[in-house]
């Protein structure tokens, strides 16, 4: 009679989640360069708020129909390849704007049709790696709440050094020389996802059944639209995202470059407003992955999204001096930090593992789908009314938004998570208790 083995529980190798972590902490860390360097190099090469809003309309665009339509794609072609080959374009764009400006050849349709290649193949590496998260948290042996506070903390903290550093950067040696310095950094996170997650089964492609085809691809798209308009709660927090990233999208290629120009004394102004936003904002996922849990989200979330938001508009608005707009940033930063996480791990519980891709592709291009107009409307509102005027307006609108949690009755399933989602996404522990780990896209 054979002896009964002892249960062994699964390995455990955090070497995917770290890899993921530092390819989004470079990756992200460049991409604070380029949100401060683009604006500036528009701005000092044309001298127009609306030229640098039309750039920022073509970067933006292609990004919804990358979002729409990616999430097959994803599982088909495989999340590891994906983001590979998103970073690889990427870099390879941002780092031709530079390199044709210093050339003299460099016209304006070809600076947005580079801003355009980039916007294209950018979400759907983001959404490669955002969808792996719970997989590579059960494999490390963590919880999905800890994984997505790790994974927006590290997001916030490279945000915060990037745009610290391209702010020196642009004042002593150009915006050309922090778009050079983007490029390398998107190489670098190629390099690490390809190396960090290779073998990992959940990254490579997704067995399907049947024929690749047309109707088969228009079936998954569906499928993922169907699951996300149903679930009135993903539906309502999309809509309101979708709202606030247009109006943030205004604020950081538009508003914030020019009251920087003409009122905060330049780039490096800039770069200490958006560190300052990034730092706190760390702090805030960080106090939220260790007290958060303990208070209802709907109410945490309404609290967080009020002070991040219309706040940083109306104190731009009226003043024109560097602190009483420093402290701003700073406050709201520390409630923009808890978000994340909340919509995170929100998206992790309603959603099927098998769905995941799909939903986040048509989460995503929702959430985005007013980014374009965002950057447009605000570089044409400055140039007809003034910077104030566009301010205040964004700020209003921002201020309206945000009220949505407290007047819907499906924000009230924000503190109602499904029994099922939580089985699915996390085994249970002896002697523990089940703990509760985005349709909210970040800019990297």
């Amino acid at each position: 009679m054979h002896a009964l083995l002892p249960h062994r529980p699964p390995r455990r190798d955090r070497r995917p989640l770290v890899g993921v972590l530092a390819a989004n902490t470079v990756s992200i860390a460049g991409s604070s360069l380029t949100l401060i360097g683009v604006p500036w190099f528009v701005l000092q090469t044309t001298g127009s708020a609306g030229r640098a809003g039309v750039v920022a309309f073509c970067a933006t665009l292609p990004v919804i129909v990358a979002a729409l339509i990616g999430g097959p794609v994803i599982d088909r072609i495989g999340r590891r390849r994906v983001s590979v080959a998103s970073d690889l374009i990427s870099g390879l764009s941002v780092g031709a704007i530079p390199l044709l400006h210093h050339a003299g050849v460099l016209e304006f349709w070809m600076l947005c049709a580079l801003m355009a290649v980039g916007g294209l193949v950018h979400t759907p590496g983001l959404t490669a790696r955002a969808v792996l998260l719970p997989n590579l948290a059960e494999h490390a042996g963590t919880t999905i709440t800890r994984a997505a506070g790790l994974y927006d903390a590290v997001s916030r903290g490279a945000r915060m050094i990037g745009a610290a550093v391209a702010g020196l950067l642009i004042a002593g040696f150009g915006a050309e020389t922090v778009l050079l310095l983007d490029a390398a950094t998107f190489g670098a996170s190629a390099l690490l996802v390809a190396v960090f997650l290779r073998g990992v089964p959940a990254a490579e492609p997704q067995r399907t059944t049947g024929k690749v085809s047309l109707t088969a691809y228009r079936a998954e798209l569906a499928e993922g639209w169907a699951f996300m308009t149903r679930t009135r709660l993903l539906l309502g927090i999309t809509v309101m995202v979708m709202m606030t990233n247009g109006l943030d999208q205004g604020w950081s290629a538009v508003l914030l470059p020019v009251h920087g120009r003409e009122d905060l004394g330049g780039a490096a102004a800039i770069g200490l407003m958006i560190s300052l936003f990034g730092g706190f904002a760390l702090l805030g996922a960080l106090l939220y992955g260790m007290w958060g849990e303990r208070f209802p989200r709907r109410a945490v979330f309404t609290a967080a999204f009020l002070l991040s938001g219309a706040t940083r508009y109306v104190v731009a608005a009226l003043t024109d001096t560097t602190l009483p707009l420093a402290v701003t940033m700073a406050l709201a930063g520390l409630g923009a930090g808890m978000l994340n996480p909340i919509l995170t791990t929100i998206m992790y519980e309603q959603v099927p593992e098998a769905l995941r891709s799909r939903v986040s592709g048509v989460a995503t291009a929702g959430c985005e789908l007013t980014m374009p107009m965002g950057g447009l409307a605000a570089g044409l509102l400055v140039d007809g009314f003034g910077v104030t005027t566009a301010l205040l307006l964004f700020g209003g609108t921002y201020l309206l938004t945000t009220l949505a949690p407290m007047v819907f009755p499906a924000w009230r399933a924000m503190d109602r998570p499904p029994a099922a989602a939580l089985s699915r996404t996390e085994p249970a522990r002896p002697g523990s208790a089940h703990e509760e780990s985005s349709p909210h896209p970040s800019a990297r």
